[in-house]
This record gives C-alpha cells, sequence and structure tokens, in this order.
C-alpha cells in the first residue's frame, strides 16, 4: 500500500450504506435474514447480524481499502484459526460460493462469527488480567509468525515503526503537547528507529486495545475475543507488545501491569533482552501515535470524535507516567529472566 492510500484509510469516514440493502446482500451471498445492529468502527461499516442461525460480524471494508489488503486480513484469520484452534478469534463464513469476500461498490464485505464478552475497556484493569493479555497476543504472534501475504508490508501510519511520519500530523494537537511529541518523534527518528530495525519481524495484529478484546465479566480472566485484524502489517513482533502496554499503564506504578503482561508474553512468545530494552521507548511512541491521529480525526470528524478520541485520556496518562524509560526496562528485563530456566 502506498502512503497516499493509508493516508486515504485515515482521512475517509467509514461507508455509510443503508441497512436494508447490507440486508439483501447477506440474503444474496449467505442465504441468511436476520436484523442488522450498527456497531462502532474508525475505518469501516460494520454491523451485528442476529438470525436464526445464530449472530455474525458484517463487515464492509472502506472503499479506500485495496483488495489486496482484505484479502491479506481475510487470510491471516484464517491461517490463525487453523494453527491455534484455541484463540479466541472470529472465523470466516465463506459466502454460499465459497467466496470469503464479496466485492460491492462500496467495499469489500465479508462475514465473521460473532464473539461473546465484555470489552475490556468496562472491566477493572488487574495484573492477572494483564497475563491473560500477554499470553494470548504471545501465543497470536507465535502463531502468526508463519504466516505471510504479498500485502502484509504495506505502509500503516498506525503502526509504531512509522512514527516519524506522523509530524505532518502535530498541528491538530493540544498546544502542550505538542513541544513534547515534537521532541520524542525526533529521539525516535535519531535512536529508536534504527535499533528497531535490527528486530525481528513479522505479521502482527497491530492493534491489542482494550476495546478489540472480550473477556467473560464472570472470570475477566478468561478471553472470549479478539477482534479487529484491521490494523494487520508486516511489523516488529515487540511493537505488537508496546501497543497492548501502552493501554495498560498504571500511572501511579507503570510497572505494574506491564510487569506481568510481559512476563506472559515472554513465557509464551519469548523476547530478547534488546527487544525488551527498547519497549519503553515503543510504548511511548504508540502513546504519541494515539494521541496524534486521535487528535488529526477528531478535528476533520467532529460527528464521530467522542469515538476516535476514546483512548486520548488513556494515553496521555501513561504518557504522563512514563518519565524513567531506562529503570522500566531494567524492570522488565528483570522480571523476563527470572521466567528462564
Amino acid at each position: 500500500m502506498t502512503q497516499d492510500q493509508a493516508g486515504s484509510l485515515l482521512s475517509l469516514p467509514p461507508p455509510q450504506v443503508p441497512a436494508t440493502v447490507l440486508a439483501a446482500l447477506v440474503e444474496t451471498h449467505w442465504g441468511l435474514t436476520g436484523t442488522l445492529h450498527p456497531l462502532t468502527s474508525e475505518r469501516d461499516q460494520n454491523h451485528r447480524l442476529d438470525t436464526p442461525a445464530g449472530q455474525f460480524t458484517l463487515k464492509l471494508a472502506n472503499p479506500a481499502e485495496p483488495a489486496a489488503l482484505t484479502a491479506f486480513q481475510t487470510e491471516a484469520l484464517r491461517h490463525a484459526a487453523a494453527h491455534a484452534p484455541d484463540l479466541p478469534i472470529p472465523r470466516v463464513i465463506p459466502a454460499t460460493d465459497g467466496r470469503t469476500i464479496i466485492p460491492t461498490g462500496d467495499g469489500a464485505l465479508r462475514l465473521l462469527t460473532w464473539r461473546p464478552g465484555t470489552p475490556l475497556a468496562h472491566l477493572p484493569r488487574t495484573p492477572a488480567l494483564a497475563a491473560a493479555i500477554g499470553s494470548a497476543l504471545g501465543r497470536l504472534d507465535a502463531t502468526l509468525v508463519g504466516f505471510d501475504h504479498p500485502a502484509a508490508d504495506h505502509h500503516l501510519l498506525w503502526d509504531i515503526r512509522n512514527a516519524c511520519d506522523l509530524a505532518p500530523l502535530t498541528p491538530s494537537l493540544p498546544d502542550d503537547l505538542k513541544p513534547r511529541i515534537t521532541s520524542f518523534l525526533a529521539h525516535f527518528s535519531t535512536t529508536t528507529a534504527p535499533a528497531l530495525a535490527r528486530l525481528p519481524r513479522q505479521v502482527i495484529h497491530g492493534d491489542f486495545n482494550p476495546h478489540n478484546l472480550l473477556a467473560d465479566p464472570a472470570d475477566p480472566t478468561r478471553l472470549t475475543g479478539i477482534l479487529d485484524f484491521g490494523d494487520m502489517t508486516l511489523s516488529h513482533r515487540v511493537c505488537d507488545l508496546a501497543v497492548a502496554a501502552s493501554y495498560l499503564i498504571d500511572p501511579t506504578d507503570p510497572a505494574a501491569l506491564l510487569v506481568p503482561l510481559t512476563q506472559a508474553y515472554h513465557q509464551a512468545n519469548p523476547l530478547s533482552a534488546d527487544e525488551i530494552a527498547l519497549l519503553p521507548d515503543l510504548i511511548t511512541a504508540r502513546l504519541v501515535t494515539t494521541l496524534t491521529i486521535s487528535a488529526w480525526r477528531a478535528a476533520r470528524y467532529p460527528g464521530n470524535a467522542s469515538y476516535i478520541l476514546r483512548n486520548a485520556p488513556t494515553s496521555r496518562a501513561g504518557l504522563d507516567a512514563l518519565t524513567d524509560p531506562r529503570t522500566l526496562a531494567a524492570t522488565l528485563l528483570r522480571a523476563c529472566e527470572s521466567q528462564n530456566p
């Protein structure tokens, strides 16, 4: 994907096809009838479909999304389902003619199984939940290391390795954040990016945030859903962990949840010392990415601003809390080394 195409995915609003039109497409291609319930989404138009045969997720991709990218995400889901069937990811439902993607004039249409549960954003953050997240992500990344696709290496502004590309968007930031984020981006360019380039790369989920993860409210440490593979890309696996970590920073004690998260990931998918050493900078980069892109998009789509900015307060608090990256890196390294035989 070119940078222009990647920018289009962030600058265009989601499609707005009438539910009656989508329902007719579902009946034509999947032979299902039922009720569509709209779901919020940054780029796509999504619905929950309730039918006599069960519940499903109907996804209409943003028309700016290249067909190859939709195919990449779909094949990744199928790969993960085949190689790690116990992971709670949606399953792709083929149409009656066997196709997994139905092209339309408004975007590519797909049907997935519905995953039950409560978003982690609405559940208490605990060390046990952080460990469950780390274990699930480590297992998913260990599964995806064997997956490749021609569209995997595309440019995505949300990808931490592309943090330097955020500079043109910084004018949308609040005035009190601009100098700090501008300074960090310069540090990332000269120090973090060269170190990151030497670390392992693979296809990653890219957006392990608490709105994309579901759990059983009666047993919050049991994940029941891993959703939204729309930010998948070929990046560095430690970036996947950094994304998850950016949403689990306790402002009073940043290491409190990051230690069990990183330990659990490391147990499922061992990290190198170099990856762990860079993790605090990468967490900061994700926080900066969230704040910058969210501010830029919210200014353009005020009607969807509440959804776009839903993670901004947490990201701001996390950024304020990460004042000692070297000490945090040393703490995480000791915690992971304590698990080694």
